[in-house]
């Protein structure tokens, strides 16, 4: 519990000119209620996708936030505890993901696959940009949604939230689009494979290379065989690698952008933002601790329910930071950019894995 759950606690509760040391016994009485509902909140995403495997945990969870944040549910006794899952407990969910990455996995591709995954990734992240500033959307929001595309969804969008000027709405909106396009990908590509006449090999590159979370790349690459869910697997996990380094990129940018004055500095407490945080120090510990062995295969579904439930519950904490009034201001713009930009990363991967498998 500690120094980062009295933090909270006390960032929640005493006023600015008020020093304050409250017990970890009182920072818990503080933060539990809220805590708990976002821990239910999570467990409610879990159990549905456990019954409709099309139905992703995180669209549940943030849905739940947003329904008990416009409901008139939130108020003083679950705000902090909230805001508490929203920053801290989504980042250990984050971290977990890294358990499920061996990098022997992505070696094994080849280095022109490797190259065609950065090429991907690179792509797809400056391109969304490129298309936010087009619409006149925010660097914030065009950012997070450049992120979560390219990388891992909604699990990218949280971990890219701290390094961005985001409102709340914009990364719901966010965490909405990637989801909404992710799936729409289980139905098209299977149906574009076919028509394109890829093998099982190239479609689950494709797959792997193009769709934005785990759970709806397993889904697309089933439809066709056990190679293609295999292939598909190790190119997603390999895109998921590429994490900690496109996250220290959006750092030191956020760092410079700061310097210069432009957006808010990503930590209230400090100006300048760390070029590598701790939860992605702690994500490539996870990764190596895969590697090495030390991560034993039968542990791996029970860290990947504990990690569903923690991402669910920082996602449940998000979404109760959600206005929808505001959230209707943002109007179609992100809509657009988000069709357009599952395009690009759909026609550029789709480019990149016929050259290289």
């Amino acid at each position: 519990m500690g120094d980062g759950l009295q933090a909270d606690w006390v960032a929640a509760q005493a006023p600015p000119s008020t020093p304050a040391t409250p017990s970890s016994q009182s920072a818990l009485r503080c933060c539990g209620p809220g805590l708990a509902v976002a821990v239910a909140g999570a467990w409610l995403g879990w159990w549905v996708h456990r019954r409709v495997d099309s139905v992703s945990p995180h669209v549940v969870a943030v849905v739940v936030g947003v329904l008990i944040a416009n409901t008139g549910i939130v108020g003083p006794l679950l705000r902090p505890g909230l805001r508490l899952a929203a920053k801290r407990v989504l980042r250990a969910g984050i971290v977990l993901v890294g358990v499920r990455l061996s990098l022997h996995d992505v070696l094994d591709l080849g280095p022109s696959a490797l190259v065609s995954v950065v090429a991907v990734v690179a792509a797809t992240f400056f391109g969304t940009q490129w298309l936010g500033r087009r619409l006149g959307l925010g660097h914030g929001m065009s950012m997070l949604v450049a992120t979560g595309y390219s990388i891992c969804g909604a699990s990218a969008i949280a971990a890219a939230e701290p390094f961005s000027d985001a409102a709340e709405e914009e990364v719901a909106y966010s965490v909405a689009l990637v989801t909404l396009c992710g799936s729409l990908a289980i139905v098209v590509l299977p149906s574009l494979g076919r028509w394109f006449g890829l093998d099982a090999e190239t479609f689950g590159a494709w797959v792997g290379a193009s769709v934005h979370d785990v759970g709806q790349v397993v889904a697309a690459a089933s439809t066709r065989d056990s190679v293609a869910m295999s292939t598909a697997v190790v190119v997603k996990l390999t895109r998921v690698a590429m994490l900690a380094p496109l996250l220290a990129f959006v750092a030191l940018s956020a760092r410079q952008r700061a310097a210069r004055g432009e957006g808010r500095a990503p930590d209230a407490d400090a100006k300048r933002p760390p070029l590598l945080p701790l939860f992605v120090v702690l994500f490539l510990g996870a990764v190596v601790l895969r590697t090495v062995g030390a991560v034993p295969d039968g542990w791996l579904d029970g860290i990947k329910t504990l990690e569903t439930l923690l991402l669910g519950a920082g996602l449940v904490g998000l979404g109760a930071a959600v206005d929808l009034r505001r959230l209707r201001a943002l109007g179609g713009r992100p809509l657009v950019l988000g069709l357009v930009s599952w395009a690009l990363v759909a026609g550029v991967s789709l480019l990149a894995v016929s050259l290289s498998f």
